[in-house]
Protein backbone atom coordinates (compact mmCIF):
# COMPACT_ATOMS: atom_id res chain seq x y z
CA UNK A 1 0.00 0.00 0.00
CA UNK A 2 1.80 3.53 -1.03
CA UNK A 3 1.05 6.37 1.84
CA UNK A 4 0.52 9.85 0.82
CA UNK A 5 3.64 12.26 -0.13
CA UNK A 6 2.45 14.33 2.69
CA UNK A 7 1.27 12.04 5.63
CA UNK A 8 5.17 10.51 5.54
CA UNK A 9 6.64 14.22 5.15
CA UNK A 10 8.41 14.49 8.56
CA UNK A 11 7.88 17.92 10.36
CA UNK A 12 9.93 20.73 9.36
CA UNK A 13 13.00 20.79 12.07
CA UNK A 14 13.43 24.40 14.30
CA UNK A 15 15.80 26.42 12.85
CA UNK A 16 18.73 27.21 14.65
CA UNK A 17 20.74 30.75 14.11
CA UNK A 18 23.81 30.25 12.53
CA UNK A 19 27.22 32.18 12.47
CA UNK A 20 28.06 34.07 9.37
CA UNK A 21 30.67 36.56 8.97
CA UNK A 22 31.02 39.67 6.43
CA UNK A 23 32.86 42.78 5.84
CA UNK A 24 31.17 46.14 6.34
CA UNK A 25 32.85 49.15 5.47
CA UNK A 26 31.43 53.24 6.03
CA UNK A 27 31.59 56.58 4.74
CA UNK A 28 34.92 57.70 6.14
CA UNK A 29 36.09 54.49 4.53
CA UNK A 30 36.93 52.21 7.25
CA UNK A 31 36.59 48.40 7.15
CA UNK A 32 35.39 46.46 10.13
CA UNK A 33 34.91 42.67 10.17
CA UNK A 34 31.65 41.57 11.63
CA UNK A 35 31.36 38.11 13.51
CA UNK A 36 27.12 37.45 13.82
CA UNK A 37 25.03 34.94 15.51
CA UNK A 38 25.99 31.69 17.74
CA UNK A 39 29.99 31.08 17.42
CA UNK A 40 29.41 27.89 19.51
CA UNK A 41 30.86 24.60 18.98
CA UNK A 42 28.93 23.05 16.26
CA UNK A 43 29.33 26.13 14.04
CA UNK A 44 32.68 28.15 14.89
CA UNK A 45 34.21 25.68 11.81
CA UNK A 46 31.43 26.50 9.09
CA UNK A 47 32.80 29.90 9.51
CA UNK A 48 36.35 29.82 10.86
CA UNK A 49 37.75 29.38 6.90
CA UNK A 50 36.21 32.31 6.26
CA UNK A 51 36.82 34.56 8.41
CA UNK A 52 40.71 34.21 8.02
CA UNK A 53 40.44 34.48 4.42
CA UNK A 54 38.60 37.75 4.73
CA UNK A 55 40.84 39.44 7.11
CA UNK A 56 43.84 38.46 4.47
CA UNK A 57 42.26 40.54 2.13
CA UNK A 58 42.01 43.67 4.36
CA UNK A 59 44.82 45.56 4.66
CA UNK A 60 43.30 47.77 7.76
CA UNK A 61 45.63 48.21 10.20
CA UNK A 62 44.52 47.59 13.24
CA UNK A 63 41.68 44.96 11.88
CA UNK A 64 38.56 46.23 13.81
CA UNK A 65 36.59 43.13 14.40
CA UNK A 66 32.67 43.68 15.43
CA UNK A 67 31.15 41.23 17.84
CA UNK A 68 28.12 43.38 18.65
CA UNK A 69 25.93 41.02 17.21
CA UNK A 70 27.22 37.57 18.20
CA UNK A 71 24.15 35.63 20.42
CA UNK A 72 26.65 33.19 22.31
CA UNK A 73 29.72 32.53 22.28
CA UNK A 74 32.00 29.43 23.63
CA UNK A 75 35.75 28.35 23.61
CA UNK A 76 35.37 27.22 19.97
CA UNK A 77 33.91 30.65 18.97
CA UNK A 78 36.80 32.44 20.60
CA UNK A 79 39.41 30.67 19.42
CA UNK A 80 38.39 32.38 16.09
CA UNK A 81 39.18 35.69 17.95
CA UNK A 82 42.44 34.22 18.67
CA UNK A 83 43.36 32.82 15.16
CA UNK A 84 42.62 36.37 13.73
CA UNK A 85 44.98 37.93 16.43
CA UNK A 86 47.97 35.62 15.16
CA UNK A 87 47.49 35.69 11.52
CA UNK A 88 47.71 39.92 12.24
CA UNK A 89 50.48 39.25 14.18
CA UNK A 90 52.00 37.56 11.85
CA UNK A 91 51.58 40.11 9.19
CA UNK A 92 53.06 42.50 11.45
CA UNK A 93 49.90 44.38 12.13
CA UNK A 94 47.27 44.77 15.02
CA UNK A 95 43.55 43.71 15.83
CA UNK A 96 40.86 45.19 17.72
CA UNK A 97 38.34 43.55 19.04
CA UNK A 98 34.97 45.36 19.69
CA UNK A 99 31.66 44.95 20.98
CA UNK A 100 32.30 41.76 22.67
CA UNK A 101 30.06 41.09 26.24
CA UNK A 102 31.67 40.50 28.84
CA UNK A 103 31.49 36.93 29.51
CA UNK A 104 32.45 36.02 26.56
CA UNK A 105 35.65 38.51 27.01
CA UNK A 106 36.35 35.99 30.13
CA UNK A 107 36.52 33.25 27.58
CA UNK A 108 38.90 34.71 25.36
CA UNK A 109 40.88 35.67 28.02
CA UNK A 110 40.90 32.38 29.95
CA UNK A 111 42.67 30.62 25.95
CA UNK A 112 44.40 33.60 24.74
CA UNK A 113 47.90 33.19 25.02
CA UNK A 114 50.06 35.55 27.16
CA UNK A 115 53.59 36.23 27.39
CA UNK A 116 56.36 34.95 29.57
CA UNK A 117 56.07 36.97 33.16
CA UNK A 118 57.92 39.27 33.45
CA UNK A 119 60.93 38.85 36.18
CA UNK A 120 59.67 40.50 39.55
CA UNK A 121 61.81 43.83 40.35
CA UNK A 122 64.15 43.25 43.40
CA UNK A 123 62.21 43.57 46.67
CA UNK A 124 62.91 47.11 48.73
CA UNK A 125 62.27 47.11 52.38
CA UNK A 126 58.87 48.88 52.88
CA UNK A 127 58.31 51.56 55.16
CA UNK A 128 55.39 51.71 57.80
CA UNK A 129 53.13 53.63 55.55
CA UNK A 130 53.61 52.22 52.46
CA UNK A 131 52.69 48.31 54.22
CA UNK A 132 49.68 49.93 56.20
CA UNK A 133 48.38 51.40 52.80
CA UNK A 134 49.27 47.82 51.25
CA UNK A 135 47.32 46.56 53.65
CA UNK A 136 44.33 48.69 53.76
CA UNK A 137 43.98 47.86 50.04
CA UNK A 138 44.12 44.12 50.58
CA UNK A 139 41.63 44.31 53.06
CA UNK A 140 39.06 46.43 51.18
CA UNK A 141 39.94 44.44 48.02
CA UNK A 142 39.14 41.18 49.72
CA UNK A 143 35.71 42.55 50.97
CA UNK A 144 34.74 43.56 47.88
CA UNK A 145 35.83 39.94 46.58
CA UNK A 146 33.45 39.03 49.40
CA UNK A 147 30.54 41.11 48.70
CA UNK A 148 30.28 40.50 45.15
CA UNK A 149 30.48 36.62 45.64
CA UNK A 150 27.84 37.14 48.42
CA UNK A 151 26.16 38.79 45.47
CA UNK A 152 26.51 36.30 42.93
CA UNK A 153 25.37 33.58 45.11
CA UNK A 154 22.08 35.23 45.97
CA UNK A 155 21.56 35.47 42.31
CA UNK A 156 22.13 32.12 41.61
CA UNK A 157 20.11 30.96 44.59
CA UNK A 158 17.00 32.88 43.92
CA UNK A 159 17.26 31.46 40.09
CA UNK A 160 17.58 28.44 41.61
CA UNK A 161 14.24 28.94 43.84
CA UNK A 162 12.18 30.20 41.02
CA UNK A 163 13.67 26.68 38.87
CA UNK A 164 13.79 23.61 41.18
CA UNK A 165 15.12 21.58 38.06
CA UNK A 166 18.70 23.44 37.77
CA UNK A 167 19.28 22.52 41.43
CA UNK A 168 21.48 19.25 41.34
CA UNK A 169 20.00 17.50 43.98
CA UNK A 170 22.39 14.87 43.77
CA UNK A 171 25.66 16.52 44.33
CA UNK A 172 23.40 18.45 47.23
CA UNK A 173 22.76 15.29 48.97
CA UNK A 174 26.22 13.61 48.58
CA UNK A 175 27.73 16.49 50.17
CA UNK A 176 24.91 16.96 52.87
CA UNK A 177 25.77 13.25 53.60
CA UNK A 178 29.67 13.90 53.82
CA UNK A 179 29.33 17.04 55.94
CA UNK A 180 26.17 15.64 58.53
CA UNK A 181 26.87 12.21 59.20
CA UNK A 182 30.50 11.99 59.29
CA UNK A 183 30.07 15.36 62.19
CA UNK A 184 28.00 13.40 64.37
CA UNK A 185 30.51 11.92 66.53
CA UNK A 186 32.32 14.81 66.76
CA UNK A 187 29.25 17.19 67.41
CA UNK A 188 28.47 14.81 70.01
CA UNK A 189 31.55 14.63 72.27
CA UNK A 190 32.26 18.52 72.09
CA UNK A 191 28.65 19.43 73.01
CA UNK A 192 28.54 16.60 76.18
CA UNK A 193 32.17 17.83 76.94
CA UNK A 194 30.74 21.55 76.62
CA UNK A 195 27.60 21.06 78.66
CA UNK A 196 29.77 19.28 81.19
CA UNK A 197 32.02 21.78 81.59
CA UNK A 198 29.90 25.11 81.93
CA UNK A 199 27.94 22.90 84.69
CA UNK A 200 31.03 22.69 86.63
CA UNK A 201 32.10 26.25 86.17
CA UNK A 202 28.82 27.82 87.13
CA UNK A 203 28.35 25.29 90.05
CA UNK A 204 31.27 26.64 91.61
CA UNK A 205 29.76 30.22 91.24
CA UNK A 206 26.30 29.43 92.20
CA UNK A 207 27.31 27.37 95.30
CA UNK A 208 28.64 30.72 97.04
CA UNK A 209 24.76 31.87 97.12
CA UNK A 210 22.95 28.40 97.44
CA UNK A 211 21.50 28.05 94.17
CA UNK A 212 23.16 25.23 92.29
CA UNK A 213 19.74 24.34 91.27
CA UNK A 214 19.90 26.88 88.78
CA UNK A 215 22.53 25.52 86.92
CA UNK A 216 20.00 23.77 84.61
CA UNK A 217 18.44 26.92 83.87
CA UNK A 218 22.62 28.20 82.76
CA UNK A 219 23.04 25.04 81.11
CA UNK A 220 19.26 25.18 78.99
CA UNK A 221 20.01 29.15 78.04
CA UNK A 222 23.32 28.96 77.25
CA UNK A 223 23.39 25.58 74.97
CA UNK A 224 19.82 26.42 73.44
CA UNK A 225 20.76 30.29 72.52
CA UNK A 226 24.31 30.72 71.81
CA UNK A 227 26.65 28.13 72.21
CA UNK A 228 24.69 24.97 70.42
CA UNK A 229 24.79 27.22 67.70
CA UNK A 230 28.35 28.96 67.10
CA UNK A 231 29.91 25.63 68.40
CA UNK A 232 28.51 23.56 65.39
CA UNK A 233 29.17 26.20 63.10
CA UNK A 234 32.70 26.69 63.69
CA UNK A 235 33.02 22.51 63.90
CA UNK A 236 31.34 23.22 60.44
CA UNK A 237 33.75 25.48 59.18
CA UNK A 238 36.55 23.38 60.44
CA UNK A 239 35.36 19.73 58.67
CA UNK A 240 33.47 20.98 55.82
CA UNK A 241 34.36 24.78 55.45
CA UNK A 242 38.27 23.40 54.75
CA UNK A 243 37.05 20.57 52.56
CA UNK A 244 35.13 22.97 50.30
CA UNK A 245 37.99 25.21 49.41
CA UNK A 246 40.25 22.31 49.38
CA UNK A 247 37.78 20.78 46.84
CA UNK A 248 37.17 23.72 44.52
CA UNK A 249 41.03 24.93 45.02
CA UNK A 250 42.78 21.65 43.56
CA UNK A 251 39.75 22.21 40.86
CA UNK A 252 41.31 25.43 40.32
CA UNK A 253 44.60 24.39 40.53
CA UNK A 254 43.83 21.58 37.79
CA UNK A 255 42.08 24.17 35.58
CA UNK A 256 38.56 22.46 35.92
CA UNK A 257 36.85 25.52 36.89
CA UNK A 258 38.27 27.55 33.49
CA UNK A 259 36.98 24.44 31.96
CA UNK A 260 33.91 25.27 32.80
CA UNK A 261 33.68 28.99 32.24
CA UNK A 262 35.21 27.99 28.60
CA UNK A 263 31.74 25.62 28.35
CA UNK A 264 29.75 28.14 29.03
CA UNK A 265 28.96 26.27 32.41
CA UNK A 266 28.50 28.78 35.58
CA UNK A 267 31.31 27.40 38.42
CA UNK A 268 28.90 28.83 40.84
CA UNK A 269 25.41 27.30 39.69
CA UNK A 270 27.60 23.54 39.71
CA UNK A 271 30.16 23.61 42.42
CA UNK A 272 28.96 26.42 45.31
CA UNK A 273 24.76 26.63 45.10
CA UNK A 274 24.54 22.86 45.80
CA UNK A 275 27.33 23.24 49.05
CA UNK A 276 25.58 26.14 50.16
CA UNK A 277 22.30 24.11 49.96
CA UNK A 278 23.82 21.39 51.94
CA UNK A 279 25.42 23.16 54.59
CA UNK A 280 21.73 25.15 54.95
CA UNK A 281 19.76 22.19 55.10
CA UNK A 282 22.83 19.84 57.71
CA UNK A 283 23.29 22.58 60.12
CA UNK A 284 19.78 22.90 62.24
CA UNK A 285 20.80 19.13 62.62
CA UNK A 286 24.07 19.53 63.84
CA UNK A 287 22.58 21.75 66.58
CA UNK A 288 19.77 19.96 67.82
CA UNK A 289 22.49 17.03 68.55
CA UNK A 290 24.60 20.04 69.81
CA UNK A 291 22.08 21.26 72.35
CA UNK A 292 20.83 17.62 73.29
CA UNK A 293 24.84 16.18 74.40
CA UNK A 294 25.28 19.55 75.46
CA UNK A 295 22.03 19.22 77.85
CA UNK A 296 23.45 15.80 78.96
CA UNK A 297 26.65 17.01 80.25
CA UNK A 298 25.03 18.98 81.95
CA UNK A 299 22.63 16.64 83.16
CA UNK A 300 25.46 14.02 83.98
CA UNK A 301 26.96 16.86 86.65
CA UNK A 302 23.64 17.89 87.76
CA UNK A 303 23.22 14.57 89.36
CA UNK A 304 25.90 14.62 91.34
CA UNK A 305 24.36 17.31 93.38
CA UNK A 306 22.02 14.80 94.22
CA UNK A 307 18.99 16.65 92.29
CA UNK A 308 16.67 14.03 90.07
CA UNK A 309 16.44 13.79 86.63
CA UNK A 310 12.60 15.52 86.61
CA UNK A 311 14.11 18.58 88.35
CA UNK A 312 16.56 19.09 85.95
CA UNK A 313 14.36 18.48 83.16
CA UNK A 314 11.58 21.10 84.77
CA UNK A 315 14.26 23.79 85.56
CA UNK A 316 15.41 23.63 81.63
CA UNK A 317 11.94 23.70 80.10
CA UNK A 318 10.97 26.31 82.80
CA UNK A 319 13.80 28.87 81.49
CA UNK A 320 13.76 28.35 78.23
CA UNK A 321 11.10 28.59 75.35
CA UNK A 322 10.44 27.69 71.89
CA UNK A 323 11.67 30.88 71.04
CA UNK A 324 15.05 30.21 72.31
CA UNK A 325 15.36 27.22 70.20
CA UNK A 326 13.94 28.49 66.82
CA UNK A 327 16.22 31.67 67.04
CA UNK A 328 19.40 29.31 67.57
CA UNK A 329 18.46 27.21 64.36
CA UNK A 330 18.09 30.89 62.49
CA UNK A 331 21.41 31.84 63.43
CA UNK A 332 22.57 28.12 62.41
CA UNK A 333 21.17 28.62 58.95
CA UNK A 334 22.59 31.74 58.61
CA UNK A 335 26.21 30.39 59.68
CA UNK A 336 25.98 27.83 57.45
CA UNK A 337 25.02 30.00 54.41
CA UNK A 338 28.54 31.58 55.58
CA UNK A 339 30.46 28.56 56.03
CA UNK A 340 29.81 27.36 52.56
CA UNK A 341 30.22 30.44 51.34
CA UNK A 342 33.65 31.43 52.74
CA UNK A 343 34.84 27.69 51.51
CA UNK A 344 33.79 27.96 48.16
CA UNK A 345 35.35 31.29 47.84
CA UNK A 346 38.94 30.66 48.92
CA UNK A 347 38.45 27.86 47.08
CA UNK A 348 38.00 29.81 43.70
CA UNK A 349 40.51 32.56 44.74
CA UNK A 350 43.41 29.58 44.64
CA UNK A 351 46.70 30.19 43.42
CA UNK A 352 48.93 28.34 41.45
CA UNK A 353 51.98 26.21 43.46
CA UNK A 354 52.25 23.07 45.72
CA UNK A 355 51.22 25.45 48.61
CA UNK A 356 48.19 27.23 46.90
CA UNK A 357 45.04 24.65 48.54
CA UNK A 358 46.82 24.71 51.61
CA UNK A 359 47.19 28.47 52.32
CA UNK A 360 43.23 28.37 50.67
CA UNK A 361 41.88 25.89 53.13
CA UNK A 362 43.70 28.06 56.30
CA UNK A 363 42.12 30.99 55.14
CA UNK A 364 38.85 29.41 54.95
CA UNK A 365 38.68 28.04 58.24
CA UNK A 366 40.04 31.66 59.78
CA UNK A 367 37.75 33.25 57.39
CA UNK A 368 34.75 31.45 58.53
CA UNK A 369 35.36 31.36 62.32
CA UNK A 370 36.40 35.13 62.11
CA UNK A 371 32.74 36.05 60.10
CA UNK A 372 30.71 33.62 62.97
CA UNK A 373 32.33 35.71 65.72
CA UNK A 374 30.92 38.45 64.23
CA UNK A 375 27.72 37.63 63.02
CA UNK A 376 26.88 36.35 66.38
CA UNK A 377 28.15 39.42 67.69
CA UNK A 378 25.70 41.35 65.37
CA UNK A 379 22.55 38.82 66.12
CA UNK A 380 23.26 39.36 70.02
CA UNK A 381 23.17 42.91 69.84
CA UNK A 382 19.95 42.76 67.29
CA UNK A 383 18.24 40.28 70.00
CA UNK A 384 19.18 42.49 72.96
CA UNK A 385 17.32 45.18 71.16
CA UNK A 386 14.45 43.57 70.06
CA UNK A 387 14.05 41.75 73.47
CA UNK A 388 14.12 38.32 71.90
Amino acid sequence: MLWPVAAMASPAPERVPSASVRVDGDAAGSVRLVLEGRLDAGRAGSVWGEALERARECEADPLVVDCSAIDYCDGAGASILVALRELQEARGRRLEVRGLREEFARILALIEPSGEAAPAPPSKREGLLVALGRSSLGFFAELRSLVVFTGEITVCLGRALRHPRSIRFRDVVVVAERAGIGAIPIIALVGFLLGLILAFQSAVSLQRFGAQIFVADFIGIAMFRELGPLMAAILLTARSGSAFAAEIGTMKVNEEIDALTTMGLEPVRFLVIPRVLAAVLVIPALILLMDLAGVVGGLAMFLTLDYPVVTFWNRVVEATSPGDLLGGLFKGAVYGVIVAAVGCLRGTETGTGASAVGESTTSAVVSGIVLIAVTAAIFSIVFYVLGI
